[in-house]
């Protein structure tokens, strides 16, 4: 076999993160996915016949847009010659798609793929598997894809019928992590947040989005997610989530990520192409590496994976410039902290804020927070940054990049 091509990341775009039947509630996961790809077009200038396929990342998909990326490709105006394809590894979809995307480059067969992530949480489908041979005497049961995802990641026989929520309370009382600790690490996340709007930190990475409601066309350029206006005794005000089955619960809204909807895209290449194209890098990737553990403790899965990509990679932590951890869970977050020895003040730990303030958009989030590090690198002085985030289900994604311009 050749030996295997380097890799570059050209372009990473998102567009504003909404809230759960926010903004962009009225805009589907393909609208989202077709805006943030005609913007990288636009930005770029990449003739779209360069183009050899779109990988498109969605936890939460239709057959509205079957093959998620294919069609989204075909919408946003590329030829018939681009293929494309759907991929769901839950919260890690988008970054997997930036992995899958890099393999086909660095085994040449590929030249140029785009990696997409879309998600419209707000729009997650209703559905039922009872009435293609008829109706049930009692009716039609109709799931909703959001909790029913939740409570069967596991399968049968690693059931989690109290979702992602329970998990995270598993970890609460297993490290012994306090509320008023996550509390401190939500606000902290949202004051980031909230600083990066101000500053326009995030403008760079930005792609507005427009939206058609009852009142006319609205142009939506900022996330909607962030909240200047919280503070810890509004966070200790929240009920948690599963406080009826457990006095000691923990989670709330308030120290959980967000539902949201985003979409998310980047270019993937050689830096040989990528200067023919007229492109410029801005990330190298060094190494990534996946790993799986009990669904119940799924997210400490980071840990393990985060481990391996840095092995991979020949660096420790104490190499990296920026960590971006996203936060499913605060809870999770300071067990994975306490796992690798770290401060959760660390000022290299997701320093624009993560999933608890800038949002959750599940196949999105991989790219989102690829597009904020390749941003945050530069603006740092850094080098070398990790990313990484926890999978429902009990899987977990991380990635080493280092900043290429």
């Amino acid at each position: 076999m050749t030996e295997l091509r380097e890799v570059v990341v050209c372009s990473p775009l998102r567009t504003p993160v909404g809230r759960m039947g926010g903004v962009l509630a009225p805009a589907s996961a393909l609208e989202l996915a077709t805006t943030v790809l005609r913007a990288l077009l636009d930005r770029t200038g990449l003739d779209p016949a360069v183009v050899d396929g779109v990988i498109g990342a969605q936890g939460y998909p239709t057959m509205e847009a079957p093959a998620f990326g294919r069609v989204a490709a075909l919408d946003a105006g590329f030829p018939e010659t681009t293929t494309g394809y759907q991929l769901d590894r839950r919260c890690g979809s988008g970054l997997q798609a930036v992995a899958n995307a890099a393999m086909e480059v660095q085994t040449g067969i590929a030249d140029v793929v785009i990696a997409l992530g879309a998600e419209s949480m707000s729009n997650a489908p209703l559905y039922t598997v009872e009435g293609r041979r008829g109706i049930p005497g009692g009716g039609l049961m109709l799931h909703d894809a959001l909790a029913r995802g939740r409570a069967t990641v596991g399968g049968s026989r690693f059931p989690t019928p109290e979702g992602n929520v329970g998990a995270a309370e598993v970890l609460r009382a297993e490290y012994g992590i306090p509320r008023e600790v996550q509390d401190a690490l939500a606000l902290r996340s949202h004051r980031r947040a909230v600083s990066a709007q101000e500053s326009g930190a995030f403008d760079a990475e930005l792609v507005p989005v427009e939206v058609s409601g009852r009142r006319g066309s609205v142009t939506v350029d900022r996330d909607e997610h962030p909240r200047a206006d919280t503070s810890l005794e509004a966070l200790a005000a929240l009920r948690p989530l599963l406080q009826r089955a457990d006095a000691a619960a923990t989670v709330t809204a308030g120290n959980s990520s967000g539902q949201n909807d985003a979409a998310a895209a980047c270019i993937v290449t050689t830096p040989e192409r990528a200067a023919e194209l007229g492109l410029t890098p801005m990330l190298r990737l060094r190494s990534w590496a996946v790993a799986g553990n009990d669904p119940l403790h799924f997210g400490v899965a980071p840990v393990p994976a985060a481990n391996l990509a840095l092995r991979r990679a020949g660096i420790r932590f104490d190499d990296l410039d920026v960590i971006e951890l996203n936060e499913a869970f605060a809870v999770q977050v300071l067990a994975c902290l306490a796992d690798w020895g770290l401060d959760a003040e660390d000022p290299r730990l997701n320093p624009r804020g993560s999933g608890i303030s800038i949002g959750h958009p599940i196949g999105a989030t991989g790219i989102r927070m690829l597009a904020t590090l390749a941003h945050e690198l530069p603006a740092l002085d850094g080098e070398l940054a990790l990313e990484t985030m926890c999978i429902g289900g009990g899987q977990a994604l991380a990635a080493v990049f280092e900043r290429a311009a």
